[in-house]
């Protein structure tokens, strides 16, 4: 029995394991390519959480060595240490309710409606912005 080799799904399990909080989204927090992970990324940018992220659009093997590994089919994903906690109507609910800021280890703000994302610059194949202080 061989064991492939597997660079890419390798370096995604590397950048969940790294990174104590991770978002796989379309596009950047500060250009998300999507509603649903402007929405996402939103709700953690309201939250002052700092957190990694990776657009998985520049190379479609990333979602689907993505979606494998965390048996979600959905984009964006998001991963509190290690732990896949779930896509946009997950994080959004989470949000909600207080919860995200609960696991996230932050202050929820008085107001619980998760705002757009602002826009800027793109991102490279698999890189990761590292929003961590």
């Amino acid at each position: 029995m061989s064991e492939e080799t597997n660079p890419l799904r390798d370096a995604i399990q590397a950048a969940i394991a790294e990174n104590p909080v991770i978002l796989f989204m379309k596009g950047t927090p500060e250009q998300p390519m999507c509603g649903f992970s402007a929405r996402t990324a939103g709700a953690l940018q309201s939250l002052d959480a700092p957190f990694a992220a990776v657009d998985i659009l520049p190379d479609p093997r990333i979602r689907q060595e993505l979606s494998a590994i965390s048996q979600w089919p959905t984009i964006p994903q998001l991963f509190v240490r290690g732990e896949l906690v779930g896509g946009a109507d997950i994080v959004a609910e989470m949000y909600e309710s207080g919860e995200l800021a609960e696991v996230l280890g932050v202050e929820q703000p008085e107001a619980a409606a998760a705002p757009e994302s602002e826009t800027a610059a793109g991102s490279a194949p698999l890189s990761i912005e590292n929003r961590l202080s």
